[in-house]
């Protein structure tokens, strides 16, 4: 982890951005980071923490498990996304569980702090009910997606959602997408995913690089 001040590393998260240079200086003396290998859990479904992360570097998954310990990937977070603010703001326990994809660097703020920073700061307040309100729309989305397209469609979102834009401007998936993660985020099998990444590559909606790369062609999956 850098050597940066905690106010350095404040002025780095976009939640932090509107806040006065004296509310900025009094969080830098409450909060701490901390480190998160790949894998751990930074909070527990069904469990309380009371503190807000925030994501310096690395990336994290949110998690859901039911009673049978089957799996379904609700979210990919990265650099800037924060972590535990509903049960900060309803006291309930986490409705899904965190875990660091890779080895993840976080700022930790505890409850009373935050609240403090609410009600002090509006445009924060602001910006956590935007966050809310985004949570929420790709909630719906994602219900939607699972009750009404097919699963081929459910794998090209998920795989048009993980692609990035290449140098040559188009777009390519650079860090692996395993066939369970997506079996994960789309509520289907790994045997259904394979199928059906491999019937893409055949109608050449996607392309496979001897070096890991995966290059995505834009253009309608036919349904199935």
């Amino acid at each position: 982890m850098s050597m940066l001040s905690n106010l350095d590393l404040i002025r780095r998260v976009p939640l932090f951005a509107m806040l006065t240079e004296m509310q900025a200086e009094s969080l830098a003396g409450a909060v701490a980071k901390q480190r998160f290998k790949r894998g751990e859990l930074v909070v527990e479904q069904g469990q309380t923490s009371n503190t807000l992360y925030i994501i310096l570097s690395g990336r994290a998954r949110v998690l859901m498990t039911d009673s049978k310990g089957r799996e379904v990937i609700l979210a990919k977070l990265q650099t800037g996304d924060y972590i535990g603010e509903m049960s900060l703001i309803d006291h309930e326990s986490h409705s899904a569980s965190v875990a660091a994809e890779t080895q993840t660097d976080m700022l930790v703020l505890g409850r009373d702090v935050f609240s403090r920073c609410l009600v002090e700061n509006s445009s924060m307040a602001h910006a956590v009910m935007l966050g809310l309100v985004r949570r929420l729309r790709n909630a719906d989305q994602k219900i939607s997606s699972l009750a009404l397209t097919g699963v081929y469609e459910r794998v090209a979102n998920a795989v048009m959602e993980a692609a990035t834009e290449g140098d040559d401007g188009s777009l390519v998936l650079r860090e692996k997408l395993s066939r369970q993660d997506i079996a994960k985020m789309v509520g289907a099998s790994r045997e259904m995913v394979s199928r059906v990444m491999k019937d893409f590559e055949e109608q050449g909606f996607i392309e496979l690089h001897e070096d890991g790369v995966v290059r995505v062609h834009e253009r309608r999956i036919a349904p199935r």
